[in-house]
């Protein structure tokens, strides 16, 4: 079969689809799709909430709790103790299958009547806010982590203790405002750096130490501004340097910006891969169009997914699986799961489902079940009978298609239609890495959230705040801080929040100003630096004796002398943008 070109049925944009792409839909025994890959993930990630928070009452043991939805929630909310308990049993919402309406239209009211889990926080101490975590303890304001300890304020951390503020952080420690950073110590403002103790301000530093204000190092030490120094000579500078002081951390963090346009930048960040593409790939093969993955075989678009082989259009999913489909939030031993949300662990063919746990197999439209088998829209059938009624469905889902709100029909094979989805689009996680403002989400046919009105008067506004951290005492812990938004931007801010007791002691430990935002507009500044995830073509920016525009002058000879570097691949470094990307012969002839 040769390549096609389709047309995104959500975003009028092309895509194309490979020959090898078609096998992969036999396989799992969908058609193609009709949306592109971002419009895939973008619709998959509203079946996720990682940073909105709601304080409500558990519909059943009637106790005030933290949620991911609001008190209005159309569905009942049970807190984790009762969610899991046997006071319930999703069985008893058990609906027969109507012929005479679209499927989706019947899923939806199966999923408006089901409890819904209120958090997902699980094997966890002292992490009552704190969202998709698992084995952490004293974490707050944590989301999609796991194994972590007295942490704050950080997305998608592993393995991590005393660590603030960061992105996508694994099996580091007393580290601050990181992005990207592997097995380091006592970082500070550091991104896409491994190996790496005490440094500052650094970008593409490994097995480095004592290191300020420089990019692309190896095995380096006292290294001040990319200039290298004596120990003694680097001492001395340091002095100088006061991320203590908030006017000085903000002219270092403008210095940091400048840094990061004139460093050479990788194409992609790829450890031990064989025939990969995408962006954060570690020890993988085979796998096309993946992001923030490891331990992947055969698999492609996938998004921040451990450990699966022949797996297509998964986000947020670890723990071995196999054979998944378009799924968001799976793994823990997961096989055969297509067109689903929430569904982990001991899970094997299931269609069409949510929050479906323990042991479950052949479901087909299901919602919240546990240890059950051949179930329909969550009634129970024999073996005999579930195999009878399921391909007639599938007919159905083809004949009588659901018809969403701006006319986009959804036979089988399409994925959850967003109108159905349990958060709104700026309470999801499509929201984080997607971002749209009210009128755009509405127009493009999202549900949209009108914000909570923020109850907290601040006591002290943020330019009242003292400048240096070593002029704070505890009595900050009283006062209630003015976000530097105020609540004007579209990053959920809450307008005021509170330095807690172990926050305060870290800045004083790591001699760190205050901040002046919010937990959530603090995250999605972090959010707004990294790469899209979608690929482009592009050609090596290398032209010899310097990058394109010569914003980075190299210091070595190239294989390619002179000349311009005729080397093309895929990265996420948007085209347009101030990054100076090399090609991996050259980035290596350049960092090594």
């Amino acid at each position: 079969m040769e390549s096609q070109t389709k047309t995104c049925k959500r975003c009028g944009s092309e895509f194309t689809l490979k020959p090898e792409d078609f096998t992969v839909y036999e396989k799992h025994e969908v058609p193609p799709p009709t949306w592109c890959p971002a419009c895939r993930l973008q619709r998959r990630l509203l079946w996720r909430n990682e940073w909105a928070f709601y304080k409500r009452t558990c519909d059943l043991c009637k106790k005030e709790i933290l949620a991911m939805y609001p008190p209005d929630a159309p569905h009942p909310v049970y807190c984790r103790p009762c969610w899991y308990s046997d006071k319930w049993d999703a069985s008893q919402y058990a609906q027969d299958y109507d012929f005479s309406r679209p499927f989706f239209e019947q899923f939806r009211e199966l999923l408006n009547k089901v409890p819904q889990i209120a958090i997902q926080v699980s094997n966890s101490v002292n992490c009552d806010y704190a969202n998709q975590i698992a084995n952490c303890k004293n974490c707050y304001l944590i989301t999609s982590g796991s194994d972590n300890e007295d942490c704050m304020y950080s997305f998608r951390i592993l393995n991590c203790k005393n660590v603030l503020d960061s992105f996508v952080t694994v099996q580091s420690q007393l580290s601050y405002e990181c992005k990207q950073c592997l097995e380091s110590s006592r970082l500070k403002f550091a991104e896409e750096c491994t190996d790496s103790v005490d440094c500052s301000f650094v970008y593409d530093v490994r097995g480095s130490q004592n290191c300020f204000m420089s990019s692309n190092l190896r095995r380096s030490s006292y290294v001040f501004r990319n200039e290298q120094l004596s120990k003694e000579e680097y001492k001395k500078r340091m002095e100088e340097i006061d991320t203590g002081s908030y006017r000085k951390l903000r002219e270092y963090k403008e210095e940091f910006e400048e840094l990061l346009k004139s460093s050479v930048r990788r194409f992609a960040l790829e450890k031990n891969t064989v025939d990969c593409s995408g962006n954060g790939i570690t020890n993988s093969k085979n796998s096309k169009h993946c992001f923030h993955i490891n331990n992947l075989e055969d698999s492609s678009y996938c998004y921040m997914v451990n450990d699966a082989k022949d797996s297509h259009d998964i986000n947020n999913g670890c723990c071995i699986m196999e054979k998944n489909y378009e799924v968001s939030t799976t793994g823990a031993h997961s096989y055969d799961i297509r067109l689903s949300a929430d569904i982990w662990p001991e899970a094997r063919n299931v269609t069409y489902s949510q929050s479906c746990r323990d042991d479950v197999e052949n479901l087909f439209g299901c919602v919240a079940l546990r240890k059950k088998k051949y179930c329909i829209l969550n009634k129970e059938y024999s073996k005999e009978e579930y195999e009878e009624l399921l391909p007639k469905i599938k007919a159905h889902m083809d004949e009588m298609p659901y018809k969403d709100k701006k006319g986009r029909t959804y036979p089988f094979g399409e994925f959850f239609p967003p109108e159905l989805s349990l958060f709104s689009y700026n309470d999801s996680s499509a929201q984080d890495f997607f971002p749209l403002d009210k009128g755009r989400a509405e127009a493009k046919g999202f549900l949209w959230r009108g914000q909570e009105k923020n109850i907290h008067k601040p006591t002290v506004m943020p330019e009242d705040l003292p400048d240096h951290i070593r002029d704070a005492d505890e009595s900050i812990l009283k006062e209630i801080v003015g976000c530097e938004h105020e609540g004007k931007c579209n990053h959920r801010c809450t307008g005021a929040f509170r330095i807690t007791p172990a926050e305060f002691a870290f800045y004083k430990d790591r001699n760190i100003a205050l901040p002046r935002l919010c937990p959530n507009c603090r995250h999605y500044e972090r959010l707004r630096t990294r790469n899209p995830y979608y690929l482009w073509r592009r050609k090596c920016m290398c032209r010899g004796s310097a990058s394109e525009g010569e914003k980075y002058k190299n210091k070595q000879e190239h294989s390619h002398g002179k000349n311009p570097c005729p080397n093309e691949f895929e990265t996420s470094y948007e085209p347009g943008k101030e990054h100076v990307v090399y090609c991996d012969n050259c980035y290596k002839e350049e960092v090594s």
